[in-house]
């Protein structure tokens, strides 16, 4: 059990902070010693002190937003009251209730602001020019010509300035409004004869289209159909009175196409499924032949299986993972223990195994005797020293002796 002003740790490893309301569970921690639990749940404090400083610093040196402010702040707030860390949780909460303030004055200050200069700019004709001034250069027509009649509205419901001032205004207001018409009418001069141009191009793609239709060549006219749609897009919009009809052609050609060849995928689907059943089941005649017992016995039992296995066909190819993988592991299997079988047959690697597993011996023998020897003088310390590396070469010796016996030594 460990503690410290702000928190403790009890003996199941239960991690307490304490507060104004009584001690939290903050977690449990099992694995290291108490004094590093609270140390790490003390580091998770300081990383709260270092959020809510840095927070604390963009509030007043940046533009932030007060939504993203207290966004932040709303974050943080969960964190300490999610009592996840030790330390003067109250403390934070405190700094946290004051950033609130000053996120709450500044948002109050840019409200003002705001409404001044909204107040402002609404009661300016310069304001409307220069908006018109900028719309006469917009692509947007629909919403710039909408926006621009608004314009002259709201200019007529401002009182008049000085004759010279408010000529000149109107005159710069209304050339701006000559001026987007006179683009937007040679804009759609220009669409009429892009739309045209459309119309000839989807004429020609709905043509290969629908003699495409009966095609049988199931991958490269699925393809090319794919091209096509993508040349269509390209293409762009023909008149409103024709591309209905275009569409309605090109997609109906389509649909011919790919229904004949759903027609003939789902035959092949339903013979796939077959084959799929079979193969399970040849996949379950293998799996019997686990564990290895026969070697001999189990690879000629596995190749003839697996000959008729190639003689089926394809599979679903969803399945063909999982049912190809229960093959694989029989192979695998049979791979192993033919290893196996090599390995315990192979005098060299025995011999080599016989000769590492005698040298470990002698060491530990040589560790036992001079530990006997240091104990007998007294040296504890060496003793000590010599059994932590007298462990270390029985775990090598154990090992060894585990890999002499798949010798049968």
């Amino acid at each position: 059990m460990s503690s410290d002003p702000w928190g403790r740790v009890d003996e199941t490893g239960t991690v307490y902070v304490r507060t104004a309301d009584g001690e939290q569970v903050v977690g449990s921690w099992q694995a290291g010693t108490p004094e590093e639990a609270l140390a790490y749940f003390e580091r998770k404090y300081e990383g709260l002190v270092v959020e809510i400083g840095l927070l604390e610093k963009r509030v007043k040196t940046t533009d932030l937003s007060a939504k993203d402010a207290q966004t932040a702040i709303d974050h943080i707030r969960e964190q300490v009251d999610a009592h996840h860390a030790v330390g003067d949780l109250a403390a934070l909460r405190t700094r946290l209730d004051k950033l609130v303030e000053t996120v709450d004055k500044r948002r109050e200050e840019r409200k003002q602001q705001r409404a001044k200069q909204s107040d402002e700019a609404r009661h300016s004709k310069e304001a409307l020019v220069v908006e018109a001034e900028e719309l006469a250069q917009s692509d947007q027509w629909r919403a710039a010509g909408e926006r621009l009649r608004a314009l002259v509205d709201t200019w007529k419901g401002l009182p008049r300035l000085d004759r010279k001032s408010d000529d000149e205004l109107w005159h710069r207001f209304s050339h701006a409004r000559s001026a987007f018409s006179k683009r937007r009418k040679a804009h759609f001069a220009q669409l009429d004869a892009q739309r045209e141009e459309a119309r000839k191009t989807k004429e020609r793609l709905v043509s290969e289209a629908e003699s495409l239709s009966g095609s049988t060549d199931w991958g490269p006219t699925a393809a090319r159909y794919r091209e096509l749609m993508s040349e269509w897009k390209a293409a762009g919009r023909a008149q409103r009175e024709h591309e209905d009809d275009l569409w309605n052609r090109f997609r109906g050609a389509q649909d011919i196409f790919f229904a004949a060849r759903s027609s003939v995928f789902a035959e092949r689907d339903a013979e796939q499924a077959e084959n799929l059943k079979l193969k399970e089941e040849l996949a379950g005649e293998a799996e019997k032949l686990l564990p290895i017992g026969d070697l001999k016995g189990a690879r000629a039992a596995f190749r003839s299986i697996n000959e008729r296995w190639e003689a089926i066909g394809h599979v679903p190819r969803d399945a063909r993972p999982k049912v190809e993988g229960r093959m694989h592991a029989v192979e695998r299997a049979l791979q192993d223990a033919e290893e196996s079988e090599w390995r315990r047959t192979n005098p060299e690697a025995r011999a080599r195994a016989e000769g590492l597993t005698g040298q470990l011996q002698a060491a530990v023998d040589k560790l036992r005797g001079q530990i006997e020897q240091a104990r007998a003088q007294g040296n504890n310390a060496k003793a000590d020293k010599l059994e932590r590396e007298l462990e270390g070469r029985q775990a090598l010796l154990d090992q060894a002796l585990k890999g002499l016996q798949e010798f049968g030594g």
